[in-house]
């Protein structure tokens, strides 16, 4: 899946064109829910080929639900199936040729371009990472580049939606002081007390408040737990899956 605002290549996978099986089946692109590495390391080459590299030749998150971005260049290129030494939920760069990615099973994946100053970002907005302001990160770090908010484009990918993001009040309660109380249409209160949350909606609105034209912003409209079939989500297999990438690539 891609999106029309990003005019570089970039990618948001699916559960589909790849070689694992079994409820791994089969683009599976995590090494830590009992695939074979074989099986991994094949997934990632598919994906990796599309970006014209190797599967040795990305750069990746480490998410632990944080709100890091880190800057990444050709020295953070990582050996797949090694352990990452860094723990960041976001990383940019303005290296050309190196593909960047972050994952998801149900988080918003945001992709984020300013193709004129050539810097590109890949940014994992769980809940937590969101309230974070993990994109208030992202964003000081595409500037310190050379990026300017007028000229981001940004791509929110397939996640959970509105309709089966059912949370406990904390959640409502954080996104509320993250946003500044600009939260209109973001929630919906249900006679059992759990709140629906629109966390790509509200990952959106923050981008507009950091200055990023509404225009210049796409919004998946796919949730990954109603199409559990076509994406990785943790919610509905309660854990038992694989997951797929944002990805995203400033031209050579």
């Amino acid at each position: 899946m891609t999106s029309t605002v990003i005019p570089l290549r970039h990618a948001f996978t699916t559960r589909f064109g790849g070689v694992s099986t079994g409820h791994l089946a089969s683009l599976n692109l995590l090494s830590d829910k009992g695939d074979t590495p074989e099986n991994v390391r094949e997934n990632y080459r598919r994906v990796a080929a599309l970006f014209g590299v190797g599967e040795d030749d990305c750069a990746v998150t480490k998410q632990v639900h944080g709100n890091t971005v880190r800057i990444v260049t050709k020295a953070d290129r990582h050996a797949c199936l090694t352990k990452v030494p860094y723990e960041a939920d976001g990383i940019v760069t303005a290296e050309r040729g190196l593909p960047i990615f972050c994952f998801t099973a149900d988080c918003v994946p945001v992709l984020l371009c300013d193709a004129e100053n050539g810097v590109v970002g890949a940014v994992h907005c769980g809940w937590r990472s969101s309230v974070g302001d993990i994109l208030g990160n992202a964003l000081r770090q595409m500037a310190s580049l050379g990026a300017k908010p007028e000229n981001i484009r940004a791509a929110i990918g397939p996640a959970i939606g509105k309709c089966c993001f059912e949370t406990d009040d904390d959640v409502p309660e954080a996104v509320s002081a993250w946003l500044q109380g600009d939260t209109a249409g973001l929630f919906a209160k249900r006679a059992d007390g759990k709140t629906l949350v629109d966390l790509r909606g509200a990952n959106a609105r923050r981008l507009m408040q950091l200055g990023v034209p509404v225009g210049q912003i796409d919004v998946s409209e796919e949730c990954t737990f109603c199409s559990h079939d076509k994406y990785w989500s943790h919610r509905y297999t309660k854990g038992q899956r694989g997951g797929q990438a944002a990805v995203i690539c400033l031209n050579r």
